[in-house]
């Protein structure tokens, strides 16, 4: 087992957070994990992302080389085609369709998911409505996991184990938000794979 992810996003959308539960899940899972992060100007709302390498076997580098990477997995859609230089040739991205327009120049909207759009392989998801039918907008991050769980090679449950400890101590009303995110983002990406 070896799968080589990009996280990608905008300060503040809980890209780390999406990385420290498939950390944790790798963990539970006995799993090699490297990860880098490069943050950025993540408080103000600047790019934010993190190379996440995991396998059976231990993992030499903790950065992905360009073209080798198994998922690129966003929550804003701009951020993921920044890094599709690094995705391979049988590369899947997951990505959340709602912009963080950040910038002043930010690109038009049809031309992001024009090029998402044409991707062979990809799970464009509008994770925002789904996180608020969850309980809340900020759990949009978990809608994009769970998207991203079937590409995973590691089970739904694990990750909802994986989750549960990392949202742990802030009590069981936000793991089970987090869980029903979760569940609403992998139900959707089950259906398109």
């Amino acid at each position: 087992m070896k799968i080589d992810i990009i996280l990608a996003g905008v300060g503040g959308q809980g890209i780390l957070s999406i990385a420290a539960a498939i950390g944790q899940t790798a963990l539970l899972n006995n799993l090699y994990i490297k990860q880098s992060e490069v943050h950025g100007m993540s408080q103000r709302g600047g790019a934010v992302m993190s190379h996440l390498r995991i396998s059976d076997k231990p993992v030499a580098s903790d950065l992905i080389p360009a073209g080798e990477a198994d998922l690129i997995i966003s929550v804003e859609p701009m951020e993921a085609l920044r890094y599709m230089p690094y995705l391979s040739s049988t590369g899947w991205v997951i990505t959340n369709s709602q912009p963080f327009e950040n910038i002043p120049n930010y690109p038009e909207i049809q031309k992001i998911m024009d090029a998402l759009n044409a991707l062979p392989r990809k799970i464009v998801i509008d994770a925002d409505p789904m996180a608020q039918t969850a309980g809340s907008i900020k759990s949009s991050n978990m809608v994009v996991l769970g998207a991203s769980v079937p590409f995973l090679q590691m089970s739904y449950d694990s990750i909802k184990k994986g989750i549960e400890a990392i949202f742990g101590a802030k009590g069981q009303s936000i793991i089970d938000l987090n869980l029903k995110a979760l569940q609403m983002g992998y139900e959707f990406a089950e259906k398109r794979k």
